[in-house]
């Protein structure tokens, strides 16, 4: 009896990731906003599979969000604080680019349902958290306690500004990582 409810168990943790994926796969994909018709049909189960795994596209929203962080999470590499300020922006640089272009089509899929659902607004805010205490402890020596300055160090780190060097004015990559450098560096030493 154990056996069958442990196989039932990983059975439904399967269906349960292949929907994940699916969501995450056709977002990848450029479906910013897809259906759970689409989803089930992507993951290879029944609408109703979908449904009795999530209770709604909240639900899904929230799993493929964690999803996304993890993965963010995965993919971070500590920088030391005590390298010379121009090597930490470049380290910080470097992997933001990275971060911001794998994140970018999820990052758009949300902005376009984010202001009406809670859990993508929820996994924003925990991203700025973790920016804001990332570029805290990176940069504290230059900030000094300055919210301001950490604001706007924040602000160029993001996923709109990366998007609208990207997206809006058309920047490479390299070209938008090295447009953030700059910009950090002449508000990290000004003054200085």
């Amino acid at each position: 009896m154990t056996q069958k409810v442990d196989g039932r168990t990983a059975r439904s943790e399967r269906t349960r990731n292949a929907i994940v994926d699916a969501h995450l796969q056709l977002i990848r994909d450029g479906d910013l906003r897809p259906t759970a018709d689409r989803i089930a049909k992507q993951a290879g189960v029944s609408l109703r599979a979908l449904w009795s795994h999530f209770a709604d596209m909240e639900a899904l929203f929230a799993e493929s969000g964690q999803r996304v962080l993890e993965s963010r999470d995965a993919a971070h590499r500590p920088i030391s604080a005590k390298l010379p300020l121009p090597d930490r922006i470049e380290a910080y640089c470097k992997q933001r680019a990275r971060m911001l272009e794998q994140i970018t089509p999820n990052a758009k899929a949300s902005a376009v349902k984010e202001p009406f659902s809670e859990a993508l607004q929820k996994y924003r805010k925990l991203h700025l958290a973790r920016v804001r205490e990332e570029v805290s402890a990176l940069f504290a020596a230059e900030l000094k306690g300055d919210e301001e300055l950490l604001n706007a160090v924040i602000a160029i780190s993001m996923w709109s500004t990366w998007s609208t060097w990207r997206d809006v004015m058309g920047l490479s990559a390299t070209t938008a990582r090295a447009t953030m450098a700059r910009a950090i560096t002449a508000l990290l030493t000004v003054g200085h």
